[in-house]
């Protein structure tokens, strides 16, 4: 329990954070037989040969029929094009992440759609082509994301056929109204409860639940975790389609629950200075804490509440707010005595599904060398890119891989996670096929092995407690519009 955990980790915690916050088996057996006589003898040896003659032949006649329906296979289908699609090549586009706040997680996320699509091009790859990734860097900046765009869209041969990563809630709604105009699908590395609006996020496809849905859920946990008799809520987030749509998910469950929310710090986390942020939090003393921030800035503000004196919450949120390399830090003692880790997926080792084992196994041999303190966050890239395979064999069947083409075979699809992330389709109401379910980690640092490849489950400190799971407030909740709606 996090509480008791709390009474161990105080003393480190303050004096850490204060000190440093920033051969195979051969065998062969003859035998002779001296009975018979020559004409015997000579007839045998003249089967034999008529039999390794006729073998040879065989075995030649076979290896050229197998050619031959390999060549088959690898034949390009005839398929209708426009841009993006060669004769032997798909062109899928990636605006990501690289350099910015977010990089550490979604450079992972990159490099598991490149083994992904490597392996499917060793395999024959999407009807006869190859499948070549065009990766950019975004910075998680909202001009370079236009320019990327403004290149991964031209209308040519170098252009791509849809984009399989589109990393931050403002970049992905800077180009939703291009997407729509352009014919052109994006999979946000982003879980805004916009996307589902078809007049606004009509060709971006979000995997997993949204953050609304993820706060609602969220905070129903932490109030159940929760001694105290009524407890109380505070929120801290960024501002934006990402902070605030977590924030308005957050407040729904706590009107629903009969929650006093007793610091409202929607979009207040900004800039490089949290002090006031802290200092309210500590003030309030909450029960429960829902954030909503970049790694380093949760990093910041728990271990700043836990040195003013905040000792005794609880704390989870949005997904990806937390990250495991915080343990190896300051603030893991408080990380370990006071947060919940609330995501989208299972965690890498978590189940035994034929998805996560093949998975686990292909990355571990064709990635090595990476960072596997990081390996949780492997399951988002190769999701994007399940559900990426899954679009275009869909739009190469039904013989029309133009743009157009694929964001229609992605509406028609239902996609199978493997037991990495709950199934999902993306066609009729979205209150009917919106994901509601979302995953709740305790993390313990005790478990923890960031300095060492992780290969084994449960390495990552991080022990699931609930899901796939979906609380009482998000189960009832009438989804029929976004949960947020920026002004800007």
């Amino acid at each position: 329990m996090k509480r008791m955990r709390w009474l161990v980790a105080m003393v480190a915690v303050l004096s850490l954070f204060a000190a440093a916050c920033s051969a195979a088996e051969d065998a062969a057996e003859t035998a002779t037989d001296a009975a018979g006589d020559a004409a015997d003898a000579a007839t045998d040896a003249a089967e034999d040969v008529v039999e390794e003659v006729t073998g040879d032949d065989e075995e030649e006649a076979m290896e050229e029929e197998a050619m031959e329906e390999e060549e088959a296979m690898e034949e390009p289908a005839e398929l209708a094009s426009d841009y993006g699609v060669t004769e032997d090549t798909i062109r899928v586009g990636m605006s990501a992440d690289l350099s910015g706040p977010f990089a550490a997680l979604t450079s992972v996320i990159v490099d598991a759609q490149v083994a992904y699509f490597d392996r499917v091009n060793e395999n024959g790859g999407i009807a006869g082509r190859e499948v070549e990734l065009v990766i950019l860097d975004n910075a998680y900046d909202v001009p370079t994301q236009l320019d990327n765009y403004a290149e991964l869209s031209e209308e040519s041969e170098e252009g791509v056929v849809m984009i399989s990563q589109s990393t931050g809630s403002p970049h992905t709604s800077a180009i939703a109204a291009d997407l729509a105009d352009d014919d052109l699908l994006a999979v946000p590395l982003s879980w805004y409860s916009g996307w589902v609006d078809p007049d606004f996020g009509g060709n971006v496809f979000e995997l997993y639940t949204n953050y609304c849905f993820e706060g609602m859920n969220g905070v129903e946990f932490l109030a159940g975790q929760s001694e105290a008799a009524s407890p109380t809520l505070a929120v801290v987030t960024r501002p934006g389609e990402y902070g605030q749509d977590g924030a308005a998910g957050a407040k729904i469950a706590a009107e629903a629950l009969g929650l006093e929310i007793v610091y409202d710090g929607e979009g207040a986390v900004e800039g490089d200075d949290f002090t006031p942020i802290i200092t309210e939090l500590v003030a309030a003393q909450p029960d429960i804490v829902w954030i909503t921030t970049a790694p380093s800035q949760t990093a910041q503000i728990i271990g700043g509440a836990f040195a003013g004196g905040l000792t005794s919450a609880i704390w989870s949120g949005s997904s990806p707010s937390y990250n495991v390399a915080l343990l190896d830090t300051a603030v893991g003692p408080a990380l370990d005595a006071a947060y919940f880790h609330s995501t989208y997926t299972a965690l890498w080792g978590a189940n035994e599904e034929p998805g996560m084992v093949d998975m686990m196994e292909t990355l571990t041999e064709r990635l090595p060398t990476a960072n596997y303190a990081q390996a949780d966050t492997f399951i988002v890239g190769w999701t994007e890119a399940i559900f990426t395979e899954t679009v275009l064999r869909a739009a190469a069947e039904a013989g029309d891989m133009t743009r157009a083409g694929v964001v229609a075979a992605a509406n028609s699809v239902s996609v199978d996670f493997q037991g990495l992330a709950p199934d999902q389709q993306w066609s009729g109401d979205p209150n009917d096929f919106a994901v509601r379910e979302s995953y709740i980690y305790d993390v313990v640092l005790a478990d923890a092995t960031v300095a060492t490849p992780i290969t084994e489950p449960g390495s990552s400190g991080l022990v699931l407690v609930e899901g796939p799971f979906v609380g009482d407030v998000a189960a009832s909740y009438e989804f029929n519009e976004p949960c947020f709606i920026s002004e800007g």
